[in-house]
């Protein structure tokens, strides 16, 4: 039997939180990438917030146009466990979306693409199912031809970086850059 550590072992302590789960607290870049140990990071959002719709849109959109993708799916993913049941399928759409972006900034063209079309079925058939077409004053339509639109672009380009505050989606109208 070997004594040598393993892949994981760097003789310090799995990253714990006060329930003493398992918790990566690595520091990430601004798309949500790991980044080593004792580098400066982008403030990750908190886990397990409860706020508003309105809340949830305003802060997502604020992370979207900051180039933040990876951090906006985060409060949507907050929103779609701490929210109605009902609505889960319009928040996690939107996660999708946001988590399609972050893929496709980062490189990872097929899946980005996947991500965003996958997003805007999630969002498309909960509005058409709800007949809520403006949920929180998100346009699910504009929502779902941007990600068509981009997912095209993302796949016909694969040589130009993709910069995800220029491409971040508006989620309302009066949403403003």
């Amino acid at each position: 039997m070997s004594t040598a550590p393993g892949p994981h072992d760097r003789g310090r302590e799995r990253d714990r939180d006060e329930e003493g789960r398992a918790r990566n607290q690595r520091p990430r870049d601004g798309l949500g990438r790991p980044l080593p140990y004792g580098t400066d990071g982008v403030a990750r959002q908190p886990e397990g917030v409860v706020r508003t719709p309105d809340e949830s849109v305003s802060e997502a959109q604020a992370l979207l146009d900051a180039g933040r993708p990876f951090h906006a799916h985060e409060v949507f993913e907050d929103a779609w466990k701490t929210g109605p049941d009902e609505e889960r399928g319009l928040w996690k759409g939107l996660a999708q979306l946001a988590v399609g972006l972050t893929h496709s900034a980062r490189g990872n063209v097929t899946g980005g693409a996947r991500l965003l079309l996958r997003g805007a079925g999630a969002v498309s058939e909960w509005s058409a199912t709800t007949g809520r077409p403006r949920p929180y004053g998100i346009g699910v339509a504009e929502l779902a031809a941007w990600a068509s639109a981009l997912s095209t672009r993302v796949t016909e380009d694969t040589t130009t970086p993709l910069d995800a505050a220029a491409e971040a989606p508006r989620l309302r109208e009066d949403s403003r850059r």
